[in-house]
């Protein structure tokens, strides 16, 4: 099993995301953040508190798609008291994201007459005022990470720190996870930065798939980490073993 996908490798670097976070209410959006979660749970971070992504907590890591213990019950009023609270990191999906870190699920065009209009911006200013956030972006390309987002849904730093401390006090946003590579907001003035690109990516790909001037590190860029043999066995065996990773990250993607 020396063999990994870049779904794996997508899994893998999200589950690192929230290995740090100790015990806190991890809040996955979408399948392979879902994965990330409960791999992080299984190996680096025990600590963490996972939910069905609807009502329930859960004792246990189940496979993708299945429930399992239930340790508690948290109504949707009472997410509200514990993104209010703080002890909480999110990862959402993304339409769009630009150069300082603003994100946009919202509707894509003039805001005034959308093109197109999407979820909305649901709880994504709250999430990014109060709680650690993260990004999971299945197709990087320039059409998602774009100079300007039409709609501002989650709130970056500069804007925050803009708005004022009430909303910068809290915003964290942590990390983009992609099916390229893997970002942050450190770049100078909190714009987005290369982290690392993916087993088999080249910075040049990661740079002409993203619609504004990307930060880079200093030096070489890292290439993201492999996935363990113990990390691939949890998630073809445990987590997912019907490969519904791929649908996200198809397996032709493959990392070696």
């Amino acid at each position: 099993m020396s063999d990994y996908t870049r779904a794996d490798v997508c899994a893998a670097a999200i589950a690192d995301a929230f290995k740090d976070d100790g015990e806190i209410f991890a809040s996955p959006m979408g399948l392979l953040p879902t994965l990330g979660v409960r791999l992080a749970k299984l190996t680096t971070n025990p600590d963490l508190v996972i939910s069905d992504g609807e009502s329930l907590f859960l004792a246990g890591t189940p496979p993708l798609g299945k429930k399992d213990v239930v340790e508690g019950w948290i109504p949707f009023r009472k997410v509200f008291d514990v993104v209010a609270w703080g002890k909480r990191h999110v990862m959402m999906g993304a339409t769009q994201v630009d150069r300082h870190g603003n994100q946009n699920i919202s509707a894509i065009g003039d805001f005034a007459q959308p093109k197109r209009q999407l979820l909305g911006v649901r709880g994504a200013p709250g999430n990014t005022v109060n709680n650690r956030t993260s990004y999971w972006v299945p197709r990087h390309s320039a059409r998602v990470f774009v100079e300007e987002v039409d709609v501002v849904s989650g709130v970056g730093p500069a804007r925050a720190k803009a708005a004022g401390a009430a909303a910068s006090r809290f915003n964290d946003i942590h990390r983009i996870v992609t099916n390229l590579a893997v970002l942050d907001v450190g770049g100078h003035d909190d714009t987005v930065r290369l982290v690392s690109v993916h087993p088999g990516v080249t910075v040049d790909e990661v740079v002409a798939a993203t619609g504004f001037e990307l930060a880079l590190p200093e030096g070489e860029v890292p290439t993201t980490r492999e996935p363990s043999y113990a990390e691939l066995v949890i998630i073809r065996e445990m987590l997912d073993p019907k490969g519904l990773r791929f649908k996200e990250v198809p397996e032709p993607e493959a990392a070696k």
